[in-house]
């Protein structure tokens, strides 16, 4: 029986995954071997020795400790893909909204209610929430993956915008899935020169913090109109406000409302509606609990952030694996314990990903709890777990 606790509401579509009999899911486990979580902040938390795993039911993994999470031997998975049309289809509303000013018109019809002869002081007005068309338009989409490849292919198809896509790590499978409209730039720079619109789908890392700053914004066409569903914390609100100050910036659209841009003219934000779908929380909600089920039962990684991919099949012995430091001699080390108790390994596979690495074992017999104990007690060695037990 797997115990996983729940940090946020989730879409009761992960029972076809977590089965009772199988599994416990609870909102207040206070030993779990797994957590599911959308947005609930996990920093602070304190992760209890039973944890195995976290599963993030959407793509971004800022609210849960990684590294604190490696030293411990617990496998962080998200969905990457998963939301991945809820977010397109906010951004093709951003570039309507980015365009024409949609939201001012809106607010000032409000605001404008009860004035005698709405109809003809609308003809009157409206000439000031005018914006161009975006046919033709030059497109700069940075990023290709699940999100920015939607995005391009229904810009150039659907907008008949002119879009040019910057990604120097695009995956095979989403390269493919781009539109022969789209034109590709072999650097930033060249994707964004004379851009109309630029849309950013990176993740923020160190190297990405920050880069919507004064200098790339005054490298731009004047004019311009950026939009940002990916990480509020890929732009410096100040260099934001002083672009659309003195005109460099036309528009500014995010998904990450800050106090800091909330109320600047020709910024839009919105509530991190990206994801918010009742489709896209079944997906994600579904995907995780898949991640979950196939971890915990075979100690399959599939979409883990902090340790390598392990595609397995149903064990064909008794399978162990140990989750440690990416250092050399851990593995000889582990079968010279295993071969001293007269075990034969029968299959072996041993994947890093930076300074970890997973070892998978199927032993010709079960491990008792002094073998377990042994691999445990193994230098650079953070988790050992017989799986099925």
């Amino acid at each position: 029986m797997f115990k996983v606790q729940t940090l946020n509401s989730i879409s009761p579509v992960i029972h076809e995954s977590l089965s009772a009999g199988v599994y416990t899911v609870s909102d207040n486990e206070p030993t779990p071997d797994a957590i599911l979580v959308r947005s609930a902040a996990m920093h602070d938390m304190e992760l209890p020795e039973s944890l195995l795993a976290i599963a993030r039911a959407g793509a971004g993994v800022n609210n849960i400790p990684i590294d604190k999470c490696s030293e411990k031997g617990i496998v962080v998975f998200n969905t990457p893909g998963a939301n991945a049309n809820a977010v397109a289809e906010l951004v093709m509303a951003g570039l309507l909204l980015a365009s024409r000013d949609i939201a001012g018109g809106m607010m000032w019809v409000k605001e404008n209610k009860d004035e005698p002869g709405l109809e003809k002081l609308v003809e009157k007005k409206k000439s000031q929430f005018v914006g161009p068309e975006l046919r033709g338009k030059k497109l700069a989409v940075i990023g290709l993956g699940a999100i920015g490849a939607l995005v391009a292919n229904a810009a150039a198809n659907g907008f008949g915008m002119d879009v040019v896509g910057f990604d120097p790590y695009i995956s095979v499978a989403h390269a493919w899935s781009l539109s022969r409209a789209i034109r590709h730039a072999d650097t930033m720079d060249d994707a964004v020169k004379n851009a109309d619109y630029i849309t950013v789908h990176i993740p923020l890392m160190d190297s990405t913090r920050g880069m919507i700053n004064e200098a790339f914004l005054n490298g731009l066409k004047p004019g311009v109109r950026i939009l940002n569903f990916s990480r509020g914390e890929l732009a410096e609100p100040e260099a934001v406000k002083a672009a659309i100050a003195k005109g460099q910036l036309a528009a500014y659209v995010t998904d990450f409302a800050t106090a800091a841009l909330a109320d600047t003219p020709k910024v839009v934000c919105l509530p991190h509606l990206g994801a918010s779908t009742p489709e896209s929380e079944e997906r994600c909600a579904e995907m995780a609990a898949a991640e979950l089920k196939d971890y915990l039962e075979k100690g399959v990684i599939r979409n883990s952030v902090n340790l390598p991919e392990v595609i397995l099949g149903a064990p064909e012995g008794s399978r162990v694996l140990l989750i440690h430091k990416n250092m050399p001699g851990i593995v000889s080390n582990v079968s010279t314990i295993i071969s001293g108790r007269g075990i034969n390994i029968q299959y072996m596979l041993n994947k890093s990903r930076g300074d970890m690495a997973v070892t998978v074992l199927e032993l010709s017999q079960q491990p008792d709890e002094t073998l377990l104990a042994a691999l445990s007690k193994l230098n650079n060695v953070v988790r050992v777990r017989l799986i099925g037990k």
